[in-house]
């Protein structure tokens, strides 16, 4: 039997980067790109590489191209780190595994390093194999922590929890990352967003702007440590963003939710650097009369429009500089 999961790439609609400093968020998958892992039966464990795992190239100018667009990592290492954490998941929790080894495998369409998830989205993709595989059940809060703890604690990357919350449950999703709620229970109050209907969205993005979260977030997570009143209050801003979206979202007040998704950006401007290239996306955007933010580290901004002639206008004036755009279609799993 052939086991085949998917996860989706996240975008986050208000919020970010608070969800990593006990902040809120709003964030939902998108099923115009995917991860996708395949898991077998097989005599021993094999993990099967991808495209950008690849140690042969035809020059060193296309290496050192490959490098700047994915950094020096590929996917191997988020199964490893995936599988070794899976495992000792249930061996402390007293799970049961019986002795079958598997092969496992990825592809991912997912651009990457362009704050989409891209990395979550394989590894939540690889749980959910394993979990079917072994017949082992994970609430979603839980399984959302466990792929957080891949990248924190196996692979030392700089995360918060909202990519893999929105992962796990495959729906729009409202999260609230309180101090209290967190340490007293280790996961915060999420509330998925059901019969509503969203604004028209766009997501652009650049293939040239590739930066890991990493490097986004190491210095603000140190000003964070610091105490710095600058970004402690810009936590509080966003977390007051998100609670107005929220209401916005259910009243339909989307114009008030374009002006609520512009001043996250403001505000993000205001305590962290912005490359040219990224400030270029939201500069085009907002002369169009769009909202425009980051989807997430950076690389990727999503705003709302007002019609299709807005949108053609956003989509011509962004391919002028080498930037695609798309409509999200959101994804809406029922359990």
């Amino acid at each position: 039997m052939i086991i085949k999961q998917i996860s989706y790439p996240r975008a986050a609609l208000i919020g970010n980067p608070s969800d990593g400093y006990y902040g809120k968020t709003i964030a939902f998958l998108f099923s115009n790109f995917h991860a996708e892992i395949l898991l077998y039966e097989s005599p021993e464990l094999e993990i099967i590489p991808e495209g950008t795992d690849s140690t042969i190239f035809k020059s060193m100018e296309a290496m050192v191209a490959e490098v700047n667009l994915y950094g020096y990592y590929g996917g191997v290492r988020l199964l490893k780190a995936a599988i070794k954490r899976f495992y000792e998941y249930c061996m402390q929790n007293n799970i049961a595994l019986d002795e079958r080894n598997f092969t496992i495998r990825y592809n991912s369409d997912i651009p990457f390093r362009l704050g989409l998830a891209g990395s979550s989205a394989i590894i939540t993709a690889s749980m959910k194999a394993m979990m079917q595989f072994f017949d082992v059940k994970i609430k979603r809060e839980i399984l959302a922590n466990l792929v957080l703890s891949v990248e924190k604690e196996e692979l030392s990357i700089s995360a918060g929890l909202q990519d893999r919350v929105a992962q796990a449950f495959e729906y729009p999703i409202f999260m609230d990352f309180n101090e209290k709620t967190m340490k007293e229970r280790g996961y915060g109050v999420y509330k998925e967003i059901k019969d509503v209907k969203f604004p028209p969205l766009y997501i652009s993005y650049r293939k040239d702007q590739s930066e890991g979260s990493e490097v986004v977030h190491n210095t603000l997570r140190e000003r964070y440590l610091l105490g710095d009143k600058i970004v402690l209050d810009a936590i509080e801003k966003w977390k007051d963003l998100s609670d107005k979206a929220y209401e916005m979202l259910l009243s339909g007040n989307w114009e008030g939710l374009g002006q609520v998704i512009n001043t996250n950006y403001d505000i993000r401007k205001s305590v962290m650097n912005i490359s040219v290239k990224n400030q270029e996306m939201i500069d085009i955007a907002r002369k169009t009369g769009a909202s425009a933010k980051f989807t997430g580290s950076g690389g990727a901004i999503i705003g709302t429009y007002e019609n299709e002639v807005m949108y053609e206008e956003l989509k011509t004036r962004m391919s002028y500089v080498g930037v695609e755009t798309l409509k999200p279609k959101i994804v809406r799993t029922t359990l």
